[in-house]
This record gives structure tokens, C-alpha cells and sequence, in this order.
């Protein structure tokens, strides 16, 4: 595994590295050890999979408050899709910051979401799927999310956005009270 780190301390982009033959290749695509140098929460609970008919689907800005804030590894298993963070750490230097990767089934990238991040995406083709591993259940009460067109981060998204949930279109503007 090779982890890149993105202008947003403490969130990285994975890379795999195969090891290539005639048959195709294998790489490890989650590894405890190998993130232990880079002090990355590893404890996964839970792994959870989306799959979105249409381009042009947005699922976003989630995130989730303590004590049931969620790390998430999200990887493109079909299609392609763009993936955002959003830093929402008051204490952090990249504060109210986004960083945004194209993953694909033919990258194999993967995006580490650490806690105190928002995160999203917006697929890029019809029929795209998205697996994540996080660290914490989902727990409703701990639920918040951004407006994916929210003007206080100004997401440059790289196509239309066409599908919304009804949820994700009535999140509210971002506050600084978390």
C-alpha cells in the first residue's frame, strides 16, 4: 500500500501496490501494519457498499459527531466517481478546506477519511459502486451533513449534479457549531 497525503493533514490517498503476474495481479487493499507508521485509526466496525444508477448522483457531505464520529477508507469497486472531503476540524490548519480525487474500478485508489472530516461524491458514470470501511455504526442521533453546494467551501464538482436524495438536498448551511 502507498499512502499519499493530501493537503488535508491526516487524510490520505491509497494506492495499491501489485504485485503483477500472467494471471493479473494481487495487492493488500487494508492492512493494520502497514498503517501504523502514518497513525491511522484501523479499528474497522462496520463496512457498508452504495450503488448509484445514474451519473451525475451526489451522495454528501456526511459526517458524524462524537463519540460516534466515523474514519472511513472508500474505494470504487465499478464505474468512477469523485470523492470530497471537507475538513471541519475547528483546530485544524486546512479548517473549512476540500480536497477532491477521482477513484475508478481501474485506479484502485482509495481515500482515508480520518474523524472531523465531511465527506461526499458525485459518480461520474451510470451504474457505479463504492464500498467503505469505517470505525464507528452509523448512529442517528449523531448524524449531521453539509449542502454539497454550500458557499462556505465552494466544491468545484467536475459534472452536473442530477441526483439527490431529498435529505441531501435539504442539508443545511454549514455552521461553526458543530
Amino acid at each position: 500500500m502507498i499512502f499519499i497525503e493530501t493537503k488535508l493533514k491526516g487524510a490520505y490517498v491509497i494506492e495499491l501496490e501489485k504485485r503483477e503476474d500472467d494471471r493479473g495481479f494481487f495487492a493488500r487493499t487494508f492492512c493494520k501494519n502497514e498503517a501504523f507508521p502514518y497513525d491511522l485509526k484501523t479499528d474497522i466496525v462496520q463496512a457498508n457498499m452504495s450503488m448509484s444508477k445514474k451519473k451525475g448522483t451526489l451522495r454528501g457531505m456526511h459526517y458524524q459527531l462524537a463519540p460516534h464520529a466515523e474514519t472511513k477508507l472508500i474505494r470504487c469497486t465499478k464505474g468512477s466517481l469523485y470523492d470530497v472531503i471537507i475538513d471541519i476540524r475547528p483546530d485544524s490548519a486546512t479548517y473549512k478546506q476540500w480536497f477532491g480525487v477521482e477513484l475508478t474500478q481501474e485506479n484502485y485508489k482509495m481515500v482515508y477519511v480520518p474523524e472531523g472530516f465531511a465527506h461526499g461524491f458525485v459518480t461520474l458514470e451510470d451504474n457505479t459502486e463504492a464500498t467503505y470501511l469505517v470505525t464507528a455504526e452509523y448512529n442517528k442521533d449523531s448524524e449531521r451533513a453539509i449542502r454539497y453546494n454550500d458557499q462556505a467551501f465552494s466544491i468545484l464538482w467536475p459534472v452536473a449534479v442530477t441526483e439527490l436524495s431529498e435529505k441531501d438536498i435539504n442539508h443545511p448551511d454549514f455552521t461553526e457549531s458543530l
